[in-house]
């Protein structure tokens, strides 16, 4: 049903910042939370950040608050992560979900995926 298409991965510094965005098309459905998962050579793939429809509640891994922000725009149909002071440990492919959610001892990702970005953190 809804398609989801990342964009802005790439190369980038230690210290440096970048910004994914992900773009959904296809027939709408119900207002749905929107997330970043990633995963890294040889990681289980995790949540990194991911925000409900109306934005009154947002989810960041511990590894990246105060570092990337979630963002979306309902009208143009996207969901933004800027990450900013970048690390190695932030290497890995970055893929856009919709539809998952979240309490305080599991996870749940949705069951629509983009395909997925890759994003190099390196000197």
């Amino acid at each position: 049903q809804v398609q989801l298409v990342e964009s802005g991965g790439g190369l980038v510094q230690p210290g440096g910042s970048l910004r994914l965005s992900c773009a959904a098309s296809g027939r709408p459905g119900t207002r749905q939370t929107l997330a970043w998962f990633r995963q890294a050579p040889g990681r289980e793939r995790e949540l990194v950040a991911a925000m409900t429809y109306s934005g009154d509640s947002t989810y960041y891994a511990d590894s990246v608050k105060g570092r990337f922000i979630i963002s979306r725009d309902n009208a143009k149909r996207t969901v933004n992560l800027q990450m900013n002071n970048m690390n190695v440990e932030d290497t890995a492919v970055y893929y856009c979900n919709s539809g998952a959610s979240w309490t305080r001892t599991t996870i749940v990702p949705g069951n629509s995926w983009g395909q997925g970005t890759q994003v190099t953190v390196s000197s």
